[in-house]
């Protein structure tokens, strides 16, 4: 290891040396970090990105809910924007502005309280807002591109940035935003005149059918597999029937097992390894690909090194 960790600034946040990365995932695996980075907000963020050396590698982790962090950790400089000052939502007419930090079930909470319609999709969003733009996430027949103004960030050089929607390529379940900036916030625009009662009746509605048909109380992540098709496309396919279809319903590997209740979920039984999951996946989509002819792509992020055995 270089003598790198050793010549950074001083900074407001927190900086944690070889730190577990397991209990910031929601499927509880994965190896530590170099160093464990909590900025307390976007100056000292962006005075941390200037004096890191340009071959020390950053990883944005976020809340950990679409992520498989692989056993033998992270290299580099982990970034964590959560809770507290990440979290903040503010509304100003029909914008809200977010920072990266915020629940998807916290904005969606928040426009419904100020009678803002159009956002109520993201309470079925398992994560924070800032990995959710990265991806496109979403459900219920919309998605992010549908209500982003604008993003804000960090580059790697430190500075700040600020990228208007139609800058952004998205795509279904995809962008091309720069790996190199670091998102911190957002401007996400709703439509003035909803019914708050209403709207938080559509979030109940939203968070019972997730409880109804998705392994929520278990170790896990969100959506494992893309659906092959976009939404719209005639006789769309749909990821878990084709799981389902290859006979992978309840298929085990170590301590990771594809979920009985709905099997585009992955779960971790207790006890098992970020290779597990991982090798679980590519046995289900070469299942699936055996099956139908489908290659699924993964939905679920994976990062970090891979253990040696």
């Amino acid at each position: 290891m270089s003598d790198w960790r050793n010549n950074l600034p001083l900074v407001n946040g927190k900086l944690l040396r070889d730190a577990p990365l397991a209990p910031f995932t929601w499927f509880r695996v994965g190896g530590t970090a170099d160093l464990l980075f909590l900025p307390k907000d976007e100056g000292d963020l962006g005075d941390l990105m200037a004096a890191l050396p340009d071959s020390v590698p950053v990883t944005v982790l976020g809340v950990g809910s679409n992520t498989i962090v692989r056993d033998g950790g992270i290299e580099g400089v982990t970034i964590r924007l959560m809770g507290g000052y990440w979290g903040g939502i503010e509304i100003d007419g029909d914008k809200i502005h977010v920072r990266a930090g915020a629940l998807d079930l916290a904005v969606a909470r928040a426009a419904a309280k100020a009678g803002l319609s159009g956002l109520s999709f993201l309470s079925g969003i398992p994560g924070s807002i800032g990995g959710a733009m990265r991806t496109n996430a979403g459900c219920y027949g919309r998605e992010l591109s549908d209500i982003i103004q604008s993003v804000e960030g960090i580059a790697r050089c430190g500075g700040g940035v600020s990228i208007p929607a139609d800058a952004i390529d998205f795509g279904y379940r995809h962008t091309n935003f720069d790996d190199d900036v670091i998102v911190t916030s957002m401007t996400l625009k709703g439509e003035l005149g909803g019914d708050p009662e209403t709207l938080k009746a559509e979030i109940e509605a939203h968070q019972a059918r997730r409880a109804e048909t998705q392994p929520i109380k278990d170790k896990t992540g969100g959506s494992t597999f893309a659906n092959p098709d976009a939404p719209g496309t005639p006789n769309q396919r749909s990821s878990w029937k084709l799981i389902d279809a290859a006979g992978c319903r309840g298929l085990r590997v170590g301590g990771a097992q594809v979920s009985v209740k709905h099997c585009n979920f992955l779960i971790n039984t207790g006890e098992a390894t970020a290779a597990d999951i991982e090798a679980l996946g590519e046995l289900v989509r070469a299942r699936v690909l055996d099956h139908s002819g489908v290659d699924l792509r993964w939905e679920i992020r994976r990062i970090g090194r891979i253990q040696a055995s």
